[in-house]
């Protein structure tokens, strides 16, 4: 069923790994970027993100920027500060973030599977998001960031996952967000052939994040087949990197929404509209208020917590994307009351992720001075599975992965 198999990565030499590793790319700006890897000529960044070694005036699409990651990631192999490895090797990464931790196992996915559904998705793409990563990888020749892939728990799976997580790690490093990063190589050829077989009896995996980087990878895949139409099948661009977690070892976090404005209404016509929809009272609590329970939500307005309960009727239970807590606030709240048609595209509307507190949406509010905020109950990993096994797609800013993978502890050369 699905495809995982081992890949010869290039990967950090021991002592450079801490330096090398870096957020993905699309968790930051180019200015951000280059802060984070000033006084760092090691960080993956300068791949990912390789503007930030050009003129700050350079287009971020521009080829100028793919060419310089090619030359960094050359630089990086040459300098000695990274290797690849002689043969074919599938690797644990674990993540540990405030005592809670995800191990998944590393290797590479087929770009059929992608097509076939067999990997299946929640999330739509941009294309101009795509021609980027497309670019990127193309001209790079490998995948320089994993695709974050779940399946449904197995035990023979987290069997080999805890033998082989006794032994010592490859590479172990507290990153400087206090997150711990412990990789572990597996070798051995038996087993190796075991989490292979295991996997081909694994139904379906699930894209939790990385949509865009999965989407660019399958359309490189395929470019490169039409350049070679004598392909076999067995050539590296046939595969994408991924890491595969077990469902029951990921949290997904809250998502936020702040609308800069009440379109127009006063607060008692606004709070009118919502009452519509929503059960509606009074936080007396003396903090920010976080949803315990689906369909609840915090809203921040004119200095005060409201604890908000749809009401029956506002959604349908036995849909797996209307049931979502993000849609039953965009279709009864954002769009008709404040006016948010596209929450893609609206200026209006903004999206603050749980890593970054409450705190943050009543300063958003209060910056914007009419402005409304909603604190969210998170989407669950069986909603992302329940959706994507319906084949259908979840509104934009439904999930929010901590801890975040990260990048240049693994790349798939796929020449």
């Amino acid at each position: 069923m699905a495809v995982l198999r081992p890949f010869k990565a290039i990967r950090p030499k021991k002592e450079y790994a801490c330096k090398i590793a870096a957020l993905p790319y699309d968790v930051m700006n180019s200015e951000e970027a280059r802060v984070m890897a000033k006084d760092n000529p090691y960080s993956f960044l300068h791949v990912d993100k390789a503007e930030i070694d050009l003129d700050e005036n350079t287009h971020i699409y521009d080829k100028k920027v793919y060419q310089k990651a090619k030359e960094n990631l050359t630089k990086l192999v040459e300098d000695g500060a990274m290797v690849q490895d002689e043969k074919p090797r599938l690797f644990i990464y674990r993540l540990i973030m405030k005592g809670r931790a995800q191990t998944g196992i590393v290797g590479c996915t087929s770009i059929d599977d992608y097509m076939n559904d067999v990997i299946k998705k929640h999330e739509h793409t941009r294309e101009d998001k795509e021609k980027d990563r497309i670019n990127h990888v193309d001209i790079c020749d490998a995948h320089t960031g994993p695709i974050f892939l779940t399946y449904r728990y197995d035990d023979k799976i987290n069997a080999i996952i805890n033998k082989w997580t006794k032994k010592e790690p490859l590479y172990q490093f507290v990153a400087e967000d206090g997150v711990e990063h412990i990789v572990w190589t597996i070798d051995d050829d038996n087993t190796i052939n075991k989490v292979r077989k295991i996997f081909d009896n694994i139904e379906s995996l699930y894209i939790a994040d990385g949509h865009h980087r999965a989407a660019s990878a399958v359309k490189v895949g395929l470019k490169r087949r039409k350049q070679n139409p004598n392909y076999t099948g067995e050539e590296e661009f046939n595969y994408f990197l991924a890491v595969a977690f077990p469902d029951t070892d990921l949290k997904i976090m809250d998502y936020n929404r702040v609308v800069f404005d009440t379109n127009e209404l006063t607060t008692e016509e606004y709070i009118t509209r919502v009452t519509e929809r929503f059960d509606m009272k009074l936080y007396e609590g003396d903090k920010v208020y976080r949803p315990l329970n689906k369909h609840t939500y915090g809203m921040y307005i004119d200095g005060k917590w409201y604890e908000l309960a749809a009401k029956k009727g506002t959604y349908n239970p036995n849909d797996p994307v209307d049931r979502l807590d993000v849609s039953i606030l965009q279709n009864n709240l954002l769009k008709p009351v404040l006016g948010i048609e596209d929450p893609r595209t609206d200026k209006r509307i903004d999206f603050v992720g749980g890593i970054r507190g409450l705190k943050e949406l009543e300063k958003r509010v209060e910056k914007s001075q009419n402005g409304v905020a909603f604190s969210m109950y998170p989407t669950t990993i069986k909603d992302l599975i329940d959706i994507g096994d319906a084949k259908k797609v979840m509104p934009p800013k439904s999930t929010w992965f901590e801890p975040k993978l990260r990048s240049g502890l693994f790349i798939h050369p796929l020449s």
